[in-house]
């Protein structure tokens, strides 16, 4: 099966609907990534079909957990984004979320500045800077994908939310031990279970919120 199909496939099944432009935007970013994981090892995955379900599937899998409406008009901070995941493709499936990027290894956060000009991604911008350096407020959400445990997550990024924000936590299975440690004040709000086509794991993103 062509990587094409396979996405369509894999959209199908997550019930997203995404536009020609989009699917090809999507197809170009893991044709990019495998272009510059030969020289800078963005990633350990290498395989072009691993890429698709455990990368992009994997961050679009966001979109039917949290519905469309949560991410429409908002602005995100996706934070330890490495090759610019769940950040590039969220940005590329919902033209109207203003994504900015937070990553401090300058090679990758080089990559995501590429993509971003090749795959003309007006709505994504990539802060090469640690995230503790950053001013507080600015955004109604921050995600991270295997950033941290939760605890340090709160702690690095908590600040970055407006008033009423959410802190986003993609995780594999549900971390029981990570939740109990979160520091005072803040709250597990929901736990929803991500599925990925093709991908037979347990994932959950977590919502945590100020309490």
């Amino acid at each position: 099966m062509s990587l094409g199909l396979a996405l369509r496939g894999g959209l199908a099944a997550m019930g997203l609907d995404m536009s020609g432009v989009q699917q090809d935007k999507l197809l170009a970013f893991i044709a990019l990534l495998t272009k510059w994981n030969r020289t800078y090892n963005l990633t350990a995955i290498r395989d072009e079909g691993e890429m698709l379900t455990h990368h992009l599937l994997d961050s679009l899998a966001v979109v039917p957990a949290l519905g469309e409406s949560a991410l429409a008009g908002r602005r995100w901070a996706d934070v330890g984004s490495g090759a610019g995941l769940p950040g590039i493709p969220l940005a590329i499936a919902c033209a109207d979320l203003s994504l900015s990027s937070i990553e401090t290894v300058e090679k990758k956060a080089a990559f995501q500045r590429q993509a971003r000009i090749e795959l003309g991604l007006a709505n994504f911008t990539v802060e090469n800077r640690r995230v503790e350096d950053l001013p507080a407020g600015g955004f109604d959400a921050v995600i991270s994908r295997a950033f941290a445990e939760l605890a340090d997550f709160v702690r690095l990024a908590g600040h970055l939310l407006n008033p009423g924000g959410l802190l986003l936590a993609m995780k594999g299975v549900l971390p029981e031990d990570e939740i109990k440690r979160l520091p005072s004040g803040w709250a597990l709000r929901d736990s929803l279970p991500l599925r990925i086509p093709g991908l037979d794991a347990q994932r959950h993103l977590l919502v945590i919120e100020k309490a």
